[in-house]
């Protein structure tokens, strides 16, 4: 079985955790107060029929969940290793988030020599927020990335089908 480890990067309080707990079926309350990761959590799960591929098409899941807070960045080339891709969350809504999210690509992705097709965006939005599903003002290396906006209150079976679809 195909084996993968993904990075879940980004700014402290965009809503890693929650992504993360939502894509491993991973029971936390939804909403509870917000507690920052420590370093990284490590969630491990089989995913079923990626790409709408066939039963043999199941892969087994590490998705590094990090915290977004720079005292752990001395941690971070060993949080690299061995990383088959990276997905950086930011909350759209908040300026420095989408600033700091240059840092994240040029740290993780450059250094890493990944391909667009190995990294993705996606533009986390807080429950009703009032989410502006355009592209936001990105820098230009983060423009050839495919990004998806997530509110997992309002539309969280059609984040799984945009995940899977890019």
């Amino acid at each position: 079985m195909l084996k993968v480890k993904i990075l879940l990067i980004g700014p402290s309080e965009c809503g890693k955790t929650v992504l993360a707990n939502f894509l491993s079926d991973t029971v936390e309350t939804v909403g509870a107060d917000y507690s920052p990761t420590q370093g990284v959590r490590i969630l491990e799960f089989e995913s079923q029929n990626l790409g709408g591929g066939t039963k043999d098409s199941a892969c087994e899941v590490e998705l590094w969940d990090c915290a977004g807070d720079f005292k752990f960045e001395a941690c971070w080339p060993a949080l690299m290793k061995d990383s088959n891709g990276v997905v950086i969350v930011f909350n759209p809504d908040i300026p420095s988030h989408l600033k700091e999210a240059e840092t994240w690509y040029s740290t993780f992705i450059t250094s890493q020599s990944l391909l667009p097709g190995q990294c993705m965006l996606i533009a986390h939005h807080r429950p009703g927020s009032g989410a502006d599903t355009s592209r936001p003002q990105l820098a230009s290396q983060l423009n050839k990335l495919p990004l998806i906006h997530s509110n997992l209150e309002e539309d969280a079976e059609e984040l799984i089908k945009d995940l899977f679809r890019s």
